[in-house]
């Protein structure tokens, strides 16, 4: 089992690598606490997507402390890697979505592998949950997804963009885009392809947090529909994005993929504010008090 972490967009969303702020209380990173969950659940390689350009830093700053730890690759997320034909944009410096992001990893992942963000902190859970279904399931248009409750996914400093999934014998069927946030003691949720239809989610409604398990099968899904995207966006190269999400749900409808939905009680964690960092530091604090973290990740 391969862990596949998102990180092409980390030097451009905080300023630059040696400006992301550690969590931990021995400098770890967010992602530090993936790896070692993936880690204790059995996976065996690690492939983190950067940018070409983040390479030394990234691994001086990351990959050097686990790479005693686990199998690590890199694969570079490259704007110039389109189709033939394709135009880039004069001003696009953007990457070109989650999708593209994972078609980087292809020479790199010949197995079941978890795709993550790398700046969510996802808990133990989910990690295992994929690994065990893998393990009973050797379907290759099986794959799965983690569904959060919203309540374990809030802000308290504002409102969070949270897919609203919803599935028909535990396998995903839709998965509404919604920017969501308490309000009068409701959690609201608004559509954001439909803002004049706002709706109310219970607590344990469930959510989509980007994580998701695919076979090897999925990269050709992918390849397929990127000439399609690039086609049907030629008029709109300086903003588009070619969306995991979307992708999945193409194939969910041509009934070529099925993903069966994996729930968690786990809370996650986000610094979708500045302010939430705080609590991010006293969650990972308290779990390290309760031993399930060591104080000094990788020593």
């Amino acid at each position: 089992m391969t862990l596949v972490i998102m990180a092409a967009g980390m030097g451009s969303r905080f300023g630059g690598l040696k400006q992301v702020e550690p969590v931990g209380p021995n400098g770890e990173f967010i992602l530090d606490y993936s790896v070692y969950d993936a880690i204790k659940a059995g996976y065996d390689k690690v492939v983190f997507i950067i940018k070409e350009e983040n390479y030394d830093l990234f691994r001086e700053t990351i990959g050097k402390r686990i790479e005693s730890k686990i199998k690590v690759e890199y694969a570079f997320q490259k704007i110039e890697d389109v189709p033939k034909g394709v135009t880039i944009p004069e001003g696009r410096v953007k990457p070109w979505g989650t999708s593209h992001a994972i078609l980087a990893a292809k020479k790199y992942v010949n197995e079941p592998f978890t795709v993550i963000n790398a700046d969510d902190f996802y808990g133990y859970d989910p990690f295992l949950k994929i690994k065990n279904f893998f393990d009973e399931n050797n379907d290759d248009n099986l794959y799965a997804m983690i569904g959060y409750k919203v309540i374990n996914t809030m802000s308290e400093n504002g409102s969070v963009k949270r897919g609203v999934c919803s599935g028909k014998d535990g396998y995903l069927n839709d998965l509404i885009e919604s920017s969501i946030e308490e309000k009068g003691g409701k959690i609201i949720a608004t559509p954001l392809e439909d803002e004049e239809n706002s709706f109310e989610v219970k607590e344990n409604t469930l959510v989509s947090m980007n994580f998701f398990g695919f076979h090897p099968s999925i990269f050709k899904y992918l390849e397929d529909e990127m000439i399609e995207f690039f086609e049907n966006n030629k008029n709109n190269l300086e903003k588009c994005e070619f969306l995991i999400p979307t992708s999945v749900f193409k194939r969910i409808k041509e009934n070529k993929i099925k993903v069966k939905i994996l729930n968690t009680n786990e809370r996650w964690y986000g610094v979708t504010y500045k302010e939430d960092k705080k609590d991010l530091v006293c969650a990972i604090n308290k779990m390290i008090e309760e031993g399930k973290y060591p104080k000094n990740l990788w020593n």
